[in-house]
């Protein structure tokens, strides 16, 4: 049947398995809106762009599906580049798609107009691209449907002429395209890392993001080898830290670079190795890597290996599992004592760069239920707690890691708890970052979530106040007027406390 591309582009995607879209409506996009609801699509309006984006990202997080929003020309997508740039950079696969204006090159001063839109949004997207015709703009998200689920997962732009929006079109395939299957690990390079486990005498396994669907492998693998473990911060609960050669999310640590000079095997898996993930100029190593990913830029850059395995990682970990398993292993130079004893010290490291804090987290860390998604942002409460509360699985807390984004938690948690329904989700900002987005905190009334916020409010931008005086800087700009956060929820329609004692904080982090 013919009928306006925007009613099309929304029976498209629900027949392509999407159930929510987050953004704004606009007169320069509202033909997306036409057929929403007919097509059985939730619409959830965001208070600001920005937010629509994080709530995509935080959705997308929590199910592991695409995060879909729907943004207006000009401002709209400026609005949203922030939290595209912030899926960039942690793999996250969140979908825009914008209006665009008809005819930019010859005429000037329309409303939300941009020199370049596309470019705009290609400097913080895996691509963008504008759909010049019904057959690019159907063509354009299968594509970016398809990556999602066979590549790297990235944010994609797919900007849509408005004129073209409203204009009679013909319906989308009813069914996706056949996709390829995730990159198989080369056998042979299975088994040339297999043998290099047998050798190896101080065996080392990292883990990051990537590796989250191969838990059960990697704890098998390490069990077998005598191999330590390290995992970056979106690798924690990849495997259960209960494990006793485990030393935790702690690779950034500077006493980590010593562990891992003393390995004669690095396993990196599903890691890019990058400044944000360890924060000195190496990792360490003393001995060439072992690097498998899906990614062949990462795997064509960083540090010098040994062996490169371009491969979905949970299908490397299965099939290094199945063949290390198979071969008696004499006992490893790693000791559990030592690594209990290193991750005691570091704990006591972090509790005296950040007082008062980790209290604070074994208190939450009893208190929240195992299974419960946690959304953080920029704050000294976050920095702190990711280093040690421990994971019962992957993909439990939610961080913005590489981009570095104020103002994340709540919209993203906000996107989270509309994808797991009554699975328990909260947002933890700090009471700088957490103006950033909060008018959003309307949209978690209006929708009647269960939310829990951890507000950390110590008055100040406590963190760079910390890194000015280290720079022998003499603090500036770094302590600000707050308002009173209990009347602000109470103007909202929400519920607040501000617990004194730790027993008050985890009564009323169970009330909430």
């Amino acid at each position: 049947m013919v009928r306006p591309l925007g009613v099309q582009i929304s029976a498209m995607l629900k027949s392509r398995g999407v159930e929510v879209i987050f953004g704004i409506p606009g007169v320069h996009n509202q033909e997306l809106y036409r057929g929403i609801e007919e097509a059985g699509l939730t619409h959830i309006l965001a208070r600001h762009e920005q937010g629509a984006g994080f709530m995509a990202d935080g959705y997308a997080r929590a199910t592991g599906r695409p995060g879909l929003c729907y943004v207006i020309s000009g401002p709209g997508v400026c609005n949203v580049m922030t939290p595209l740039g912030q899926a960039y950079s942690d793999s996250v696969p969140v979908l825009m798609i914008a209006s665009c204006l008809d005819e930019t090159a010859a005429t000037r001063g329309q409303l939300h107009q941009m020199l370049d839109q596309q470019g705009a949004a290609a400097t913080v997207c895996d691509w963008s691209e504008t759909a010049l015709s019904p057959q690019a703009a159907f063509a354009l998200i299968d594509r970016a449907l398809g990556e999602f689920q066979t590549a790297r997962p990235r944010p994609k732009a797919i900007h849509v002429p408005i004129r073209l929006l409203g204009a009679l079109a013909p319906a989308a395939s009813p069914t996706a395209p056949a996709r390829p299957s995730r990159p198989m690990p080369d056998p042979a390079a299975v088994s040339r890392v297999a043998a290099a486990f047998a050798a190896a005498q101080r065996p080392l396994i990292l883990l990051g993001g990537g590796a989250r669907d191969g838990g059960v492998a990697a704890l098998r693998i390490a069990t077998a080898t005598g191999a330590a473990i390290f995992c970056t911060y979106a690798g924690r609960g990849i495997v259960d830290e209960a494990y006793p050669l485990h030393y935790g999310p702690s690779i950034a640590r500077p006493g980590s670079a010593e562990v891992i000079a003393s390995a004669d095997l690095v396993l990196v898996v599903g890691s890019a190795l990058a400044d944000v993930d360890i924060w000195r100029p190496s990792l360490g190593n003393t001995v060439p890597l072992i690097r498998v990913d899906i990614d062949p830029e990462v795997l064509s850059s960083g540090p010098e290996a040994r062996e490169v395995v371009n491969a979905d990682a949970a299908l490397f970990l299965s099939a290094l599992a199945t063949q290390v398993a198979q071969a008696p292993v004499s006992p490893k130079g790693w000791k559990a004592d030592q690594v209990a004893a290193t991750r005691a010290v570091w704990r006591a490291d972090i509790a005296a760069e950040r007082p008062g804090i980790l209290p604070i987290v074994d208190a939450l860390q009893r208190v929240l239920p195992p299974e419960t998604l946690i959304y953080s942002d920029m704050t000294q409460f976050a920095y702190a707690a990711k280093e040690i509360y421990r994971l019962a699985a992957p993909g439990l807390w939610h961080h913005p890691y590489g981009f570095g984004t104020l103002g994340y938690a709540l919209p993203a948690a906000i996107g989270g708890k509309i994808g797991v329904g009554d699975r328990p989700v909260i947002a933890i900002a700090g009471d700088y970052g957490f103006q950033f987005s909060l008018q959003d905190l309307m949209v978690a009334v209006e929708l009647d979530l269960s939310l829990p916020i951890l507000l950390w409010d110590n008055g100040k931008l406590g963190e760079i106040e910390d890194s000015m005086v280290n720079a022998q800087i003499a603090p500036n700009a770094v302590v600000q007027k707050n308002p009173d956060f209990l009347k602000l929820a109470d103007a909202y329609g929400a519920a607040s406390a501000a617990p004194r004692t730790i027993a008050e904080f985890e009564a009323a982090m169970t009330d909430a």
